[in-house]
């Protein structure tokens, strides 16, 4: 994330779930991306509990926390503030569906989760609220929330909704985007979902 400018400094956070822990491995809080190791990682449980590790957990965790307990389904999540993402959620403005590896990965529009302050639960229910069973959030005045059966198809999603809000930017440049139809990107999800890849 931090070699291709998702995040600056300490900010961001990435989590995955361990089926055997019965729990998810999250970033530490405040730790520099570039210096952490594998003992820094710290294992929590669906009532914020440290199970192990000796560091803080981030300060989102219980925005990871309601994801795991809303989706069981997701393995893994990446929470960025990528530029042209953000400039969305900055502008209170969702993502619309209007380019196909967006709708593939994602399921359709990426909404904005109404305004709260960092690291509460309020800011997690929002978020879960507007997700629904979507591969993407944006956090008002925030970043972006990406999720997946694996933190890899994780960032993932964070790298494909961060080039398509690019895309829509400049695509307003040019007179405005003309947006797929609600046939076509379900037949797409349905795609990616049960018949893309090897």
């Amino acid at each position: 994330m931090i070699q291709t400018g998702m995040v600056a400094g300490t900010w961001g956070n990435i989590s995955a779930w361990d089926s055997s822990r019965n729990g998810y491995w999250i970033t530490p809080t405040g730790m520099d991306y570039l210096s952490l190791a594998e003992e820094d990682l710290v294992l929590l449980n669906l009532e914020g509990k440290v199970i192990e590790g000796k560091r803080k957990p981030s300060s989102e965790y219980l925005l990871h926390e309601a994801v795991y307990r809303s989706r069981p389904e997701i393995k893994g999540i990446v929470h960025s503030h990528s530029p042209y993402a953000t400039s969305h959620a900055v502008a209170r403005m969702s993502l619309p569906g209007l380019v196909e590896d967006l709708v593939m990965i994602v399921g359709g529009e990426v909404e904005v989760a109404e305004y709260h302050l960092p690291g509460t639960k309020e800011l997690a229910e929002a978020a879960v609220a507007v997700l629904k069973d979507r591969g993407a959030v944006l956090l008002a005045n925030h970043g972006l929330v990406g999720v997946a059966s694996n933190v890899e198809e994780a960032l993932k999603v964070c790298q494909v909704v961060e080039k398509s809000a690019q895309i829509h930017l400049m695509s307003r440049l040019l007179g405005g985007p003309v947006l797929l139809s609600q046939e076509d990107i379900d037949i797409m999800r349905d795609t990616y979902l049960h018949k893309y890849g090897q």
